[in-house]
């Protein structure tokens, strides 16, 4: 859709090609980029599960007729696009009301109508809306950004709304203010929110405000059930699905997907301790400052039972896991995005404590060690990268080897050592690109790993701002 976007605001007439059941996706897709209605045309079968001869076949009888009549059936409007289609149904104003009777009506509605993840909400009244935004001082209709997925404005009024259906508390608003910045920037990537792989965002929490509001950090610290970390996490799945689009019907496009996940806070104390920096230092900001930071997610697994009372003796355990949970991710590196792969581990703070600590004999390990000889560690076979990326997935255009990519400047030389098919390569371009925190139980040593999903929701942090907002202030000027 998008190169349909590019050569649309040019003037030049597109019909963008999809495969079926992402009609809806694209569609919601155009409208969020301002161009309702454009035409599409939808191949029948997937492309990677048919022979060419069968895909040329396919596309010549079903599809070659879908892009001529595109191209020249539709009439343009005044601004020379495709007729607009718009969204089933008029869209409530901001402040109407849309529903009355009991909770269990009112949760009914809007499970059926698509406004809520299928569980029991608190009805987001006016009153309630305006009582949880009445002690930060903001303007309700204040635009902290667009939502490329679906065009509509981010709003602290949209986000107070679903803040109040999720169970959220006032205090909290400032973290989903600095989410929906996040949201907001080109750099995250939104829009890719619903793609077919189902990768969920994961916001992970630092500073004073972990413990102030009560975020947990110790045992289940990655579990629903502490109400600071679960509403939040279950405001983001509602504000992606109200504001960004991200349903069946619009945008989501995921093959399984996941349920919502909880805030990961990180146990400030025990970082503190051992004298590493939290993970939002790693994104620009400082170690004691009020952080939110999100990327979104692909597979996890647990590291159980790490056994080791020095940091030589635990990093290949924690490595081989961080080189299990890689696979098709692996095309972040190179073909869907470039040096973007950075899998997240999360250390239980006794594992942290023993990397840390020293014996002695010698001094304790830094973060930055920590991620040099995880580098070193978490390695797979180059043919198994190679087909991880190419033969299996089809993601790497060409399928081209490791050593051709090296020598083209793709990958850094370590990815070409030697040409033995089964030299140990990294996972990573970067020891920079582990990204390393501590939380949960602090008497078991389990460490958690899990893929991220590159590019589609990159790694983007946002300070906090706890401060009463002057938006409605009044403000007298000082002629003394």
């Amino acid at each position: 859709m998008r190169a349909s976007i590019a050569a649309e605001t040019a003037g030049i007439p597109s019909v963008s090609v999809v495969c079926k059941g992402f009609e809806g996706q694209a569609s919601a897709t155009a409208r969020g980029h301002g161009f309702d209605g454009l035409p599409l045309a939808v191949t029948t079968s997937h492309v990677d599960a048919q022979s060419t001869d069968d895909m040329v076949a396919d596309f010549v009888a079903d599809t070659v007729d879908q892009i001529v009549d595109g191209l020249t059936a539709r009439p343009p409007d005044d601004d020379g696009h495709g007729p607009e289609t718009g969204r089933t149904g008029v869209e409530p104003a901001a402040i109407e009301t849309v529903a009355s009777g009991t909770i269990d009506e009112i949760t009914e509605l809007f499970a059926t109508r698509e406004w809520s993840d299928g569980l029991p909400i608190v009805p987001p009244t006016r009153g309630r809306v305006e009582a949880f935004l009445a002690p930060g001082g903001h303007d309700p209709w204040r635009v902290i950004g667009t939502a490329a997925s679906s065009g509509r404005d981010l709003t602290v009024w949209s986000v107070a709304v679903n803040a109040v259906m999720a169970g959220c508390r006032p205090e909290q608003l400032p973290v989903l203010l600095a989410v929906a910045e996040i949201l907001a920037d080109p750099a995250y990537g939104m829009q890719h929110s619903g793609n077919t792989t189902g990768a969920d965002a994961l916001m992970i929490l630092d500073g004073p405000i972990v413990g102030e509001l009560g975020f947990n950090h110790g045992p289940g610290a990655m579990r629903d059930g502490s109400p600071a970390n679960t509403a939040i996490g279950r405001w983001l799945r509602l504000y992606l699905r109200n504001v960004g689009g991200f349903t069946a019907d619009e945008h989501d496009r995921a093959t399984f997907g996941n349920t919502f996940r909880v805030v990961l806070a990180e146990d400030m104390a025990a970082i503190d301790e051992i004298g590493w920096e939290p993970v939002s230092a790693r994104f620009g900001h400082g170690a004691t400052d009020d952080v939110v930071t999100m990327a979104r997610m692909n597979s996890g697994l647990i590291i159980g039972s790490v056994v080791g009372s020095t940091p030589e003796a635990i990093v290949p355990y924690l490595g081989d896991g961080l080189a299990r949970v890689a696979g098709w991710d692996l095309t972040h590196n190179h073909g869907l995005g470039q040096d973007q792969f950075r899998p997240l581990l999360v250390l239980s703070p006794i594992l942290a404590r023993t990397i840390a600590r020293g014996d002695g004999a010698r001094a304790g390990w830094s973060k930055r060690d920590l991620q040099e000889a995880l580098f070193a560690a978490a390695t797979i076979p180059a043919r198994r990268y190679e087909a991880l990326i190419g033969a299996w997935s089809n993601l790497t255009p060409g399928r081209r080897s490791l050593i051709d990519l090296v020598a083209d400047g793709h990958l850094p030389d370590v990815f070409a050592r030697s040409d033995d098919p089964d030299r140990p390569v990294p996972v990573v371009t970067d020891p920079a690109n582990i990204v390393i925190a501590v939380a949960g139980d602090p008497n078991r040593t389990n460490a958690y790993v899990l893929a991220n999903d590159g590019p589609h929701g990159d790694w983007t942090a946002r300070a906090i701002d706890r401060s009463r907002s002057l938006d409605l202030a009044c403000l007298v000027p000082d002629h003394g």
